[in-house]
């Protein structure tokens, strides 16, 4: 809980080895959660919907309702503080760090109410397809806000994220679930659309908060992290309660699952793995954040696309029409051309710097 976020090359041989194991070991699991998170949680969040749910704040609720199981690393983190020192402080997250990820919690509260609102008009195929485009946001966002440097492959990228997200906007009427018209169809396009930018301006500014954390002096680990993500979900789940409670949507929970098509046990059973796996979304995103940067967890959020894709087909019996074919081929296009643009500079980056070695010695 205590591995530190990597800084730079001398570091990094400073480090100890154990630090160094356990942080790679920190990047595959982060990254399976993310993307575990990524796939099942839309998928599981339509089918809320597909099968008789219509509690918009309910569902932007349960995408962060799930943060009191961090409590267990959190607790388990201080206690071993308190072992190792007695007057350990009970957070290791700075005042004003806890502040911005007060902010971030309620901005991550109106993105799920945006994205469940999106959601509750479109197949989870089409919805799919359109988050992808918050690569093109969070490298944007990146560039602005962490100075994210902007390659020929990341803009080729983008271009093709774009074209694919208007390839989907103009047949907007080919693949409209029971009972949408085709202008909530239209609205829940742009909403998906606009969760996707502001959930590409959070994740950069999560990056921008751990900064500022190392800034004053404080070791960034994995544990600030964890602080970091129980505090950004306990506000982000207030500010959806406060929803729930102006749409009376308490009141509503028992009826909705007596009349729910799968049956009132089932209904509760899908609540409960909304706030899962919408849990190891956002854990395994700051995870991803902590261990390596932004712009990686952009990726893999659009790398699930297809097999978000593919298990909508399965489970929810979805069409997949040409306009999504194409769409979903741009999509892998833009996110392949972004892949091998980052893997030529991180390769260059790695001659340029055995070259300077070379030349001091």
């Amino acid at each position: 809980m205590d591995v530190e976020a990597p800084k730079d090359a001398s570091h990094e041989q400073a480090a100890p080895g154990r630090s160094r194991a356990a942080r790679w070991l920190l990047v595959p699991l982060n990254c399976g959660m993310l993307v575990v998170g990524a796939t099942g949680g839309p998928l599981i969040s339509r089918l809320y919907f597909s099968k008789g749910g219509h509690r918009q704040w309910l569902s932007a609720w349960l995408q962060t309702g799930g943060w009191p199981l961090l409590l267990v690393p959190v607790a388990a983190s201080y206690v071993s503080r308190r072992a190792r020192d007695r007057s350990a402080p009970l957070l290791l997250t700075p005042p004003r760090v806890v502040l911005a990820g007060v902010a971030l919690g309620v901005l991550t509260g109106a993105d799920d109410f945006i994205y469940a609102c999106g959601l509750s008009y479109l197949p989870v195929s089409t919805s799919a397809i359109l988050i992808s485009t918050q690569l093109v946001f969070t490298v944007f966002f990146a560039f602005l806000v962490v100075r994210q440097r902007l390659t020929a492959a990341t803009l080729n990228a983008v271009a093709l994220l774009t074209v694919g997200a208007v390839v989907l906007g103009l047949h907007v009427s080919n693949d409209r679930p029971a009972g949408v018209t085709k202008a909530k169809y239209g609205m829940g396009f742009f909403l998906t659309l606009g969760a996707a930018a502001l959930y590409g301006l959070i994740l950069p500014l999560i990056e921008l908060a751990y900064k500022s954390a190392a800034g004053g002096g404080r070791a960034v680990t994995y544990a600030l992290v964890m602080e970091m993500q129980l505090v950004m979900g306990f506000f982000a789940t207030a500010f959806c309660t406060v929803g729930m409670v102006v749409n009376k949507d308490f009141q509503a929970i028992s009826r909705e699952a007596r009349e729910y098509e799968l049956g009132e046990a089932r209904y509760y059973t899908v609540l409960v793995w909304n706030a899962v796996l919408w849990e190891l979304f956002f854990v395994g995103a700051v995870g991803v954040i902590f261990c390596v940067h932004t712009v990686l967890t952009g990726i893999l959020i659009a790398v699930s696309t297809p097999v978000t894709e593919v298990l909508a087909v399965i489970f929810l019996h979805e069409k997949f029409s040409g306009e999504k074919g194409v769409a979903l081929v741009l999509a892998l296009w833009g996110l392949a051309s972004y892949s091998y643009g980052e893997y030529s500079e991180a390769k260059a980056k790695k001659k340029r710097a055995a070259a300077s070695e070379a030349g001091a010695s």
